[in-house]
């Protein structure tokens, strides 16, 4: 328990005759980033809404620590342990960016001296230093989620919630926006994700789950949830015919495309896979001139796993403490 930052068993909620979260099982490890991935209605807002004490888990749920603490008996240690930004930003764009800053400082206890250093600070960390004396009315989509960020960092939380921090956003904002998560992890941060951007979790995650209908689909790396959906393929090139045909006849199970002198091996991406091939290629004494892994992207893994008309392949490892390190 001491090596994750979130760890939830069981995890329920429903309205009404609705179940929204059906024993949904999250282990987090401490100072990464976790994506939580899903299509609309999936649960992912409300697992996050549970996970940082702002609605209660039904009752006789399974157990849920956050930060070492347990939610249900000390939701007040856990509230002091995290943040949170929400897909709809929490700023007031009738005061400016600093008296933002400083009402949260004050909802935070601290002094008027310490309050006016960390807000300066935050600022500048997040480049809204020119823009602290403006109306935040006036700030750009990026700019309101710079100072969002920064608003939640006041009370300098362990663990952070983002539920979909980049909707909204165009490119250029969207990737500043990742480096500020990148450098709230190299500090240690912890942050819990929720997004649509499947590039985006691909980039940012140390791991991920896929909510579907209230479950998680499959758990893992992103590498490794790639590897349970089909197509994957290694492709040789050769430039020399006679290097292609030796090679053809020494992998007879690989698709050939004599016009271009092509192979394309089906392979799961992995090293091993990889090894196996070319040591094949090596004892039939040949070498290619170009060698390119094709794995399925998230996306594919997204639409596999959530398309309830196709049947899901073989699942990643359910998530728990031991797999999670």
């Amino acid at each position: 328990m001491t090596d994750l930052a979130i760890a939830a068993n069981g995890l329920r909620k429903s309205y009404g005759d609705k179940t929204v979260l059906d024993g949904v099982d999250l282990a987090v490890p401490r100072g990464t980033v976790f994506a939580l991935l899903g299509p609309n209605g999936a649960g992912k807002t409300t697992a996050v809404k549970i996970l940082s004490t702002l609605i209660t888990a039904d009752p006789g749920t399974g157990t849920v620590h956050v930060g070492g603490h347990n939610l249900a008996t000390h939701p007040q240690a856990v509230r002091a342990t995290i943040g949170v930004t929400g897909q709809f930003s929490a700023v007031d764009g009738l005061i400016t960016g600093e008296e933002n800053m400083l009402l949260m400082a004050d909802l935070h206890h601290l002094s008027k001296a310490e309050g006016r250093r960390v807000a300066a600070d935050l600022l500048a960390r997040f480049d809204l230093t020119d823009a602290a004396k403006k109306p935040a009315s006036t700030y750009s989509g990026g700019m309101k989620r710079r100072l969002d960020i920064a608003m939640t960092l006041v009370g300098n939380p362990s663990i952070i919630f983002l539920d979909e921090p980049t909707t909204g956003l165009d490119p250029r904002s969207r990737h500043t926006m990742w480096q500020i998560i990148r450098d709230l992890v190299t500090g240690g941060t912890t942050v819990l994700l929720t997004t649509q951007y499947l590039e985006e979790a691909d980039q940012l995650a140390d791991r991920v789950a896929v909510l579907h209908n209230g479950k998680i689909a499959a758990h893992g790396t992103a590498d490794e949830l790639k590897r349970l959906i089909p197509g994957g393929h290694v492709r040789l090139r050769f430039t020399d015919p006679g290097t292609y045909r030796t090679a053809t006849l020494a992998l007879t199970e690989a698709t050939h495309d004599d016009d271009a002198l092509t192979l394309r091996i089906p392979s799961d991406g992995s090293q091993r896979d990889l090894r196996a091939v070319l040591d094949r290629l090596d004892t039939a004494g040949v070498e290619a001139d170009e060698l390119t892994v094709h794995t399925p992207d998230l996306d594919d893994v997204f639409f596999a796993l959530t398309d309830t008309t196709t049947p899901v392949p073989a699942q990643a490892p359910a998530p728990s403490e031991e797999n999670a390190r």
